[in-house]
């Protein structure tokens, strides 16, 4: 029997499947992929706002803040911590019982961007899910 011919009850059979709809959907899930794929990249993420318009952050309990000093000493409010090595233990110790991990770096304008990037390194190491960075407003222009 041929395609298309009637058998004897009177119905047509069909043996061909319809494929344009198949590519269709795949031609949407490639171009997907191909646009979310580069997004996938692993890293150490901070989303820094914008300095100039920025307002305070308001929050119902104190935020820890690690601090990066000048010389490269780091502490986390008046605990002075020896070393960025030293800081993923005490993080995780300190975040343990808390059910939001954020964490403020406040890093002094001078210090070395490499000492920066490992503290940085051992805030997202010990499970810290944000990591925001504090900067203040700029000095308003001094006029001449």
């Amino acid at each position: 029997m041929e395609v298309g011919q009637r058998n004897g009850s009177g119905r047509s059979t069909l043996s061909q499947i319809n494929v344009t709809p198949l590519v269709d959907v795949m031609l949407v899930l490639l171009i997907i992929f191909m646009v979310t794929a580069p997004m996938m990249e692993q890293g150490v993420e901070v989303n820094l706002p914008e300095v100039s318009d920025a307002p305070g952050l308001a929050s119902s309990k104190e935020p820890l803040v690690v601090t990066v000093e000048k010389n490269g000493a780091i502490s986390i409010g008046k605990t002075i911590i020896p070393g960025p090595d030293k800081l993923m233990p005490v993080l995780r110790q300190i975040m343990e019982g808390r059910k939001d991990k954020e964490v403020l770096l406040q890093a002094d304008r001078d210090v070395a961007y490499g000492r920066v990037v490992q503290v940085m390194a051992a805030i997202k190491g010990a499970g810290i899910d944000k990591l925001g960075m504090v900067s203040q407003p700029p000095e308003p222009a001094k006029r001449r």
